[in-house]
């Protein structure tokens, strides 16, 4: 029987379980729902999808170089918990060395890679039938690098935050250096050509007009040629703040990055930075309330 893309998300409507999984479960079944959803059942994966809509914002990031290869990823849990349990961490390597070898550039594409015959996606579904939390793969970035150039890779608190810096040369401790100030600092940009002219040009107005209402407030007000030049002081300072060449170096706070970099005759060509759970709403949860509610029930 043909497992068209309706018969698809049937399926998926009814499970809640991913379009990977509810495409094998029919094909498994020859097309039929009722034994494709016990199918799901009995893999863990139907169990896995009734947690597809609790929020997991906790977890750990790693990075992981081989060679002229880096992978820099996300693995998330409910509870930081979780993150340090052996099972949770072996799923982290596993998930890894997949990224590594595989060559996939996108968490979509992640998610279809083959493990030991299971797609990733199956795997983390199982993950999250067995451990009890929903585990979810968020974040997936591939670094190729030339013979050329070095990595330096650096985890803070076991993989709270990862991070990956590609540097010309062949210096591995200023490349390591520099991924661990990437961790300490977050720069946003490399430097100031990679901010875009409508970034500057939106700070300079909020910068303007936060200028202007102090101004007003002044014994003496300022002529608004001086607030322009006290504008542009302050634009210039804060684009050095989020711009990585710029800062002051995390271990000698008396140099930039840049000076760093350049007195080891090096530059730096990129770096990239995760930190579990950012950019995720977290949900406030009221433990003992809950505890509570239990009890009564």
């Amino acid at each position: 029987m043909a497992i068209t893309a309706q018969l698809v998300k049937q399926l998926r409507d009814i499970t809640g379980a991913g379009m990977l999984d509810c495409k094998k479960a029919l094909e498994q079944t020859d097309g039929d729902v009722e034994q494709a959803v016990t199918y799901l059942r009995e893999k863990g994966i139907a169990k896995a999808a009734k947690k597809a809509d609790r929020i997991a914002a906790e977890g750990l990031c790693n990075v992981i170089v081989d060679g002229n290869v880096a992978v820099v990823y996300e693995v998330n849990s409910e509870t930081d918990f979780v993150a340090k349990n052996t099972q949770f961490l072996a799923l982290i390597d596993k998930v890894g060395q997949a990224l590594l070898t595989s060559g996939v550039t996108t968490t979509e594409e992640a998610l279809a890679v083959i493990v030991e015959g299971k797609t990733i996606e199956i795997i983390l579904s199982e993950a999250t039938a067995t451990i009890g939390e929903k585990i979810t793969l968020r974040r997936v970035n591939r670094v190729e690098k030339k013979d050329d150039q070095v990595f330096g890779a650096y985890k803070h608190m076991g993989g709270r935050i990862a991070s990956l810096s590609l540097l010309n040369g062949n210096n591995e401790e200023v490349a390591k250096d520099i991924a661990m100030h990437v961790a300490a600092q977050n720069p946003k940009f490399l430097d100031q050509t990679q901010i875009s002219a409508d970034m500057i040009a939106s700070e300079k107005e909020i910068l303007l007009h936060q200028a202007l209402e102090e101004n007003k407030s002044e014994a003496k007000p300022k002529p608004q040629n001086i607030i322009e030049k006290m504008v542009e002081g302050r634009l210039n300072k804060q684009l050095k703040e989020i711009c990585l060449v710029n800062q002051p170096f995390v271990k000698n706070p008396d140099e930039t990055v840049e000076q760093y970099v350049s007195r080891n005759k090096t530059a730096v060509v990129s770096f990239l930075r995760l930190e579990v759970g950012e950019g995720i709403e977290k949900k406030e949860t009221d433990f003992a309330k809950e505890v509570a509610e239990q009890m009564k029930a």
